[in-house]
């Protein structure tokens, strides 16, 4: 088993899953219609950039689709041994990944990557690029963390959040509710009001803010699902709140 593991996270296995994935993802999308709420969100955003995309975890695979190929990206991808095709795979989708993840208890975040990732996401978007990241922290899905505010709060860039869903997919039965769509499916795409935070925010206003982060990702969500004919699986299963 730890031989199958290694081999499974070697650099050449990695880096196949990655191309397939990209491949995947690009026959979604070109075989799915999609439609937009606001219609014109395109025209609204580009006056905002760079920005601040915010989601949920399990959207990783489909909010790629959100992006313009005219648009400079960067997302933030877990070190975590699975992160490395998924950075692979935006790669080839014309994202450039930067390594890191937030933590629950301070202490851990040089451990897992965060501080030296905060400070890439910085220098993306002060040179230009728009910047993808999860709202909420790993295995406490859809509860907004202090990680994306706070940049917001450092950048002085605006939040976007944002959802990605389609009519026909795969739901999965894991902690962040992943999805990924399927081809010839109807894909809605979700963008909220943008959210600004001062540079003197104190930590009650930084608490104001994640809770309308959260919120809004909630809503965008709830419209995407509604947009397409179902329910979102994370609303009825999640105990995330209780935490």
């Amino acid at each position: 088993m730890a031989l199958l593991k290694r081999i499974v996270r070697s650099r050449p296995v990695q880096a196949t899953l990655g191309a397939l994935l990209a491949g995947y993802l690009r026959l979604v999308r070109a075989t799915s219609r999609t439609v937009t709420h606001p219609p014109d969100l395109y025209e609204k955003a580009g006056g905002l950039m760079p920005v601040i995309v915010a989601m949920w975890h399990g959207q990783h695979f489909m909010v790629p689709f959100a992006r313009r190929p005219q648009d400079p990206a960067a997302a933030l991808v877990s070190r975590h041994g699975d992160g490395e095709f998924n950075a692979l795979a935006l790669q080839r989708l014309g994202i450039r990944a930067i390594r890191g993840s937030g933590a629950r208890e301070r202490a851990r975040m040089h451990e897992k990557g965060g501080v030296a990732a905060l400070r890439e996401l910085l220098k993306a978007l002060g040179g230009g690029e728009l910047v993808v990241l999860t709202a909420d922290i790993p295995k406490v899905s859809r509860r907004c963390g202090p990680g994306i505010v706070l940049l917001a709060r450092m950048s002085g860039r605006p939040i976007v959040p944002i959802a990605v869903v389609s009519s026909r997919r795969l739901d999965f039965r894991s902690w962040d509710h992943a999805s990924i769509g399927l081809p010839f499916g109807r894909i809605a795409m979700v963008v909220g009001e943008p959210l600004f935070v001062p540079r003197d925010a104190d930590e009650a206003a930084l608490e104001t803010i994640r809770r309308d982060v959260e919120q809004s990702l909630d809503a965008v969500h709830a419209r995407a699902y509604a947009m397409v004919g179902s329910a979102d699986p994370g609303v009825s299963a999640d105990v995330h709140r209780q935490a």
